[in-house]
C-alpha cells in the first residue's frame, strides 16, 4: 500500500507544471470612444485582440501589458502564428507571462498613423487612455506605467514611438519594429514620382489601386485633415503645379509636428523618463526605412538620449513573426528586462 501511494506521488510530481494550468487563449473585445467620434465614417467602435497567457484562468495574478500597434493595412487580428509566437516566448523563459494587446486601427484610409487629426478621429488618444483604461478595468493588468510596454511594426513601430515621446507617464518602455514615417526620405519626398504619381489621382478609388500616393494621403489625413478640400480632405505639402513641384511650408511643419526624427526636441524630457527605447531595421528594408531609422539613432545619440538601435540582415518583414523572429528573440526579451512584473 505505502508502495502504491509513493508511486502515485512520484508520477504526480513528475507531470510538468505547465499541465496543470489552463492555455493561453485570445479574447476579441470592443471599445467605444469618444475620442473617435468624427464626421467622416470612421467607426469609433473598434475591435481589440487580448492574448491572456497560460494560468490567467486559475489564478488571481496580475499581469504588465505589452500593447502591439500593427502596420499599414493591418488590423487587430493575433493569427494563429503569432499566438503560437506568444506562446513559444513564455514557454522558453524569453519572457515571464503577460498580457498583449492589439487595437484595430485600419482606417477608410487604410490606417490611422496612431495621430490625432481633429477630423477622422483623435487617434493617439483612443491608444493611449481609452484603449489602456479599459484594458486595466476589464482584464488582471498591473495598471502601473513600470508595467506598461509599447511596440509594433512598420506603421506601429512609428506609432509606438510617437507615443512613447508624448506619454512617458503612461508607457515606461517602447521597442520600435522596422519603424516608418519617421522622416521624409526617399517615397516619400518631392525628388521621388509619388507626388507627381498622386497628381494624376483624381478619386478614392484609383488611389486605392496605388502604394505610394495612398501612403501619402494617409499621412495627410492624420496629420494635416482639410475637411473643405474634397475628394480626399487634406493637405499635401508638396503639389504639382503646371508641371513644377511646389514645397508648401506651412503643411510641411505640420508633418515634421508629427514626424518622430523632428519630434526629439521638443521631447526631450519626456524622452529622458523611458526607461528604454529601442528601434530596429532590416538592412534590405529599402531606403526609406534604413535613413531613416538611421536618422532617427544618431538624433537621439546627438542630444544624449541612451538607447538601443540594431540593424540586421532581412527585409521589412522577413523573420519577424515566427519563432526564430524578432519579436520572440528580441523584442518580448526587451520588455522581459525592463517591465516591472510585480505588483507595487
Amino acid at each position: 500500500m505505502k508502495k502504491s501511494i509513493l508511486l502515485i506521488l512520484i508520477v504526480c510530481l513528475s507531470i510538468p507544471a505547465w499541465s496543470q494550468t489552463s492555455e493561453s487563449r485570445v479574447v476579441v473585445d470592443s471599445v467605444y470612444s469618444k475620442n473617435l467620434e468624427n464626421d467622416f465614417n470612421e467607426n469609433p467602435t473598434r475591435a481589440v485582440s487580448v492574448y491572456l497567457p497560460p494560468g490567467y484562468d486559475d489564478s488571481s495574478q496580475k499581469y504588465p501589458v505589452v500593447y502591439f500597434l500593427h502596420g499599414f493595412m493591418g488590423n487587430h487580428v493575433i493569427f494563429p502564428q503569432m499566438k503560437e509566437v506568444l506562446d513559444y516566448a513564455i514557454e522558453s523563459k524569453k519572457i515571464k507571462p503577460f498580457i498583449f494587446v492589439i487595437s484595430d486601427q485600419y482606417t477608410t484610409y487604410e490606417g490611422s498613423f496612431y495621430s490625432n487629426s481633429g477630423v477622422f478621429g483623435n487617434w493617439e488618444d483612443f491608444t493611449t487612455y481609452d484603449l489602456v483604461n479599459y484594458v486595466d478595468k476589464n482584464y488582471r493588468t498591473i495598471a502601473d506605467k513600470e508595467s506598461r510596454g509599447i511596440t509594433g511594426h512598420s506603421m506601429g513601430g512609428y506609432g509606438a514611438l510617437k507615443i512613447a515621446m508624448h506619454h512617458p507617464d503612461i508607457f515606461s518602455s517602447v521597442y520600435a519594429l522596422s519603424p516608418g514615417a519617421l522622416t521624409i526620405v526617399a517615397e516619400y519626398g518631392p525628388n521621388s514620382t509619388t507626388y507627381r504619381e498622386l497628381a494624376r489621382v483624381k478619386t478614392v478609388e484609383e488611389l486605392s489601386k496605388t502604394y505610394f500616393p495612398k501612403v501619402i494621403v494617409a499621412f495627410a489625413k492624420s496629420w494635416s485633415p482639410n475637411p473643405d478640400k474634397a475628394p480626399f480632405y487634406c493637405d499635401i505639402p508638396f503639389t504639382v503645379e503646371n508641371g513644377e513641384m511646389v514645397a508648401h511650408p506651412d503643411v510641411l511643419e505640420k508633418w515634421y509636428q508629427n514626424m518622430p526624427v523632428h519630434m526629439i526636441d521638443n521631447n526631450l524630457e519626456n524622452l529622458k523618463k523611458l526607461n528604454a527605447i529601442k528601434l530596429d531595421w532590416g538592412r534590405n528594408s529599402g531606403e526609406r526605412f534604413t535613413r531613416q531609422c538611421k536618422m532617427f539613432s544618431q538624433r537621439l545619440e546627438n542630444v544624449g538620449i541612451e538607447h538601443f538601435a540594431e540593424e540586421y540582415i532581412g527585409t521589412h518583414t522577413s523573420g519577424i513573426y515566427t519563432i526564430d523572429g524578432r519579436i520572440p528573440q528580441q523584442m518580448l526579451p526587451f520588455f522581459d528586462f525592463y517591465l516591472s512584473f510585480e505588483e507595487k
